[in-house]
């Protein structure tokens, strides 16, 4: 009987393939000498010609597409120019942004073809004339908010590499901070786009499940399983460039190629756009998942800002009801449905050690346990209950959205990151939600290191100038509206910094 080939003799062949992509002329020099914050080494390198740093530093997606409509720039000197950033990225031994995201389907440089069978969305953005150039790093199993695998190893924070870029879509979140992508795609179940966003400092938004196609992308989990839905979605510097590929993908009608996607095209939000002031509900703060100092003072600064800027703010109340904690216990029971724990089957059947963050996370989740159908309709109950709630809530404090924090945190040091409650509540609701970069932490501001249980420890020297972000929430279905306000909060924030 011939052997099996072992999990490590493949990875090093994925090795070696990945790095023979790379053309010699893009190879780093050897005087480079990473810092924590990698952000300049493009510049450093010499890699990259003036236009080309011009090219992939001075621009969003929709400033480029202008030039290149006008004929100012090729397309193929743009696709360049980010090639040489990504290749630039991937070699840096402290900034692992390599590998496959998987659900997605991007291929890894342009030596390489694209596989026969694409995802309804790869599909959508490729008659758009989106240029897929690389794949990006994933944790092991997608549910962990390291991204971290036995094949690529971790990616790292761009600004701080000894900070954790978040996960799953951890690498599509690095690279885009890096600004060796212009746009990205992540998935999102318990908030897989919106916590690299935040860790990294970009914009991300979780849509409404089922309004970007999610048909054809891999998941780890058991096919057909009961629960929460997990979403597609974009990663990038501007709100201008979220807006960008949300209004694009849902124009292109991806619903006839996937017949789980709602038949809702882009709505303009007429109505709502003639408000010349937004009611905005500021998140409780949860007393079992207390905010971080730095988390604190983004949150009330910001809702000073806008309060200042006309709108109305509305400091919602304590209520277990509409509570943080109680979304995020229904959200994590509703992952313990699968009995099999099939993720985790996956990996015994390769042989591989499980990653730091997967043993701590099955460490916080229940235990798998075998549903009976009246336990699964009680599950729902509560779903739905918890639903209602906040229906009311909208309905009572007449709000438009709601702000709150993307974590109890910052982007912390690898492996600590712990829950993702301010996320996956959301996804529990199937809200859509947008991450806005906002501020930086700050050991001067706050000063004073704080212990936390549960989660990670403030520690102000760790995470100093590491980004800050807020989260806007609307309800389900009003996908253009949380962008909507998102666009506006995000331009009376960006007035001045914190």
């Amino acid at each position: 009987m011939i052997p099996t080939e072992s999990w490590q003799s493949k990875v090093a062949k994925k090795q070696a393939e990945v790095k023979a992509a790379i053309p010699h002329e893009w190879l780093l020099p050897s005087t480079i000498t990473p810092t924590s914050n990698v952000l300049n080494i493009p510049r450093q390198s010499g890699i990259l010609s003036n236009h080309e740093l011009d090219i992939t530093e001075s621009y969003n997606a929709v400033q480029l597409l202008e030039k290149l409509a006008a004929g100012i720039w090729t397309s193929a000197e743009v696709t360049e120019a980010f090639c040489k950033r990504a290749a630039i990225a991937q070699q840096l031994d402290s900034f692992n942004v390599k590998g496959v995201q998987s659900t997605i389907g991007f291929v890894s440089f342009l030596d390489h073809e694209i596989s026969k069978t694409n995802s309804v969305l790869v599909d959508v953005l490729l008659e758009l004339g989106a240029v897929l150039y690389v794949k990006t790093n994933i944790p092991q199993t997608l549910m962990t908010a390291d991204s971290d695998n036995n094949i690529f190893g971790r990616t790292l924070n761009p600004n701080n590499t000894t900070l954790t870029a978040g996960g799953s879509s951890g690498g599509e979140g690095a690279l885009v901070a890096f600004r060796g992508s212009i746009l990205g795609v992540g998935t999102d179940i318990a908030g897989s786009i919106r916590i690299p966003s935040l860790c990294c400092g970009t914009y991300g938004f979780k849509p409404t499940s089922g309004r970007i196609p999610f048909g054809g992308q891999a998941s780890p989990t058991l096919p057909g399983i009961p629960g929460i839905v997990p979403c597609a979605g974009p990663l990038a510097n501007s709100m201008d460039d979220i807006n960008l590929f949300v209004s694009s993908v849902l124009n292109a009608k991806p619903w006839l190629g996937d017949s789980n996607a709602h038949a809702v095209p882009w709505r303009q939000t007429t109505e709502f756009s003639k408000k010349t002031s937004l009611t905005i509900g500021i998140l409780a703060e949860d007393p079992s998942f207390p905010l971080h100092p730095p988390v604190r003072r983004t949150i009330n600064n910001a809702a000073e800002k806008l309060a200042a800027a006309g709108h109305k703010i509305v400091y919602l109340k304590y209520a277990e009801a509409t509570s943080t904690s109680l979304g995020s216990r229904i959200a994590m029971e509703s992952f313990t449905i699968d009995p099999s724990a099939t993720s985790i089957q996956h990996i015994i059947a390769s042989g591989e050690p499980k990653i730091p963050s997967v043993t701590m996370t099955l460490a916080l989740q229940p235990p798998p346990k075998k549903y009976g159908l009246l336990e699964l309709a009680q599950l729902n109950v509560e779903k739905f209950t918890y639903r209602e709630a906040w229906r009311e809530r909208f309905q009572a404090e007449e709000l438009d959205v709601v702000v709150a924090p993307g974590a109890q945190h910052t982007a912390v040091p690898h492996d600590t990151y712990g829950e993702p409650p301010f996320t996956v509540m959301w996804n529990c609701l199937d809200y859509p939600a947008c991450i806005i970069p906002y501020g930086r932490a700050s050991k001067e501001l706050d000063p004073d290191p704080v212990i936390f249980s549960p989660g990670p420890n403030y520690d102000p020297k760790l995470v100093d100038g590491a980004p800050c972000a807020i989260q806007i929430v609307a309800p389900r279905f009003q996908d253009e509206e949380c962008l909507y306000a998102a666009k506006i909060i995000d331009q009376v924030l960006k007035s001045t910094d914190v």
